[in-house]
């Protein structure tokens, strides 16, 4: 079993440095011709199903990845973006300077970030732990897409090399289209590609 991952494409909020998470913008021309060019890529490859955040940026970019192709996509509400509480909407610059310390820890020491009404990394941790087996259990043996968001995918990373919370922010970064492929056998995993752009940036 063959489990790619991918993040949304560029939005218009990603080039405005604001934070997104539950909420929304739209992809920009470049999100969408990456999400082309993934399609490209994997226009050849047996994906029996996609599962896709509901968040609409995610939506979109599953739709220009499977083109006319005949696979369902299924809107997964626990695929989601950690919820950043409120912190949502606004610049990257603004929550650095009213949320300092908080902003710290998030990059620095994510073991004792603290958000005000959103998710805690251990909690994000427990709901991808619980998404993947779920997933699994339900399309064992078939190849599936997930599209979804950055720190969601940093997330399974944390939780496949085993990291300790402290070491959340361990490379590689996910780059907006990003490709990840896991094979999943015998209740193992084993990074096949990590956050590949090649096809991008080629």
């Amino acid at each position: 079993m063959k489990i790619y991952i991918t993040r949304h494409g560029q939005t218009q909020w990603n080039i405005e440095d604001r934070i997104q998470g539950s909420q929304n913008s739209n992809l920009t021309e470049q999100g969408k011709q990456d999400a082309l060019n993934l399609g490209d890529k994997l226009r050849y490859t047996k994906i029996d199903y996609i599962y896709t955040s509901p968040l609409k940026r995610t939506y979109d970019t599953s739709l220009i990845i499977k083109r006319n192709r005949d696979i369902p996509i299924e809107v997964y509400e626990n695929l989601k973006e950690m919820n950043f509480g409120v912190w949502e909407g606004m610049h990257s610059y603004n929550v650095r300077r009213e949320y300092k310390d908080e902003y710290y820890k998030f990059w620095n020491e994510p073991h004792l970030y603290k958000p005000i009404g959103g998710e805690t990394f251990e909690e994000l941790i427990k709901r991808v732990k619980n998404t993947l087996n779920d997933i699994i259990n339900k399309k064992k043996g078939e190849n599936i897409l997930l599209v979804t968001h950055a720190i969601f995918i940093k997330a399974i990373y944390a939780i496949i090399n085993d990291y300790e919370l402290k070491d959340f922010w361990n490379p590689p970064y996910i780059k907006n289209t990003c490709l990840t492929i896991l094979e999943y056998n015998e209740e193992k995993y084993k990074f096949i590609l990590e956050a590949d752009t090649s096809y991008i940036e080629n």
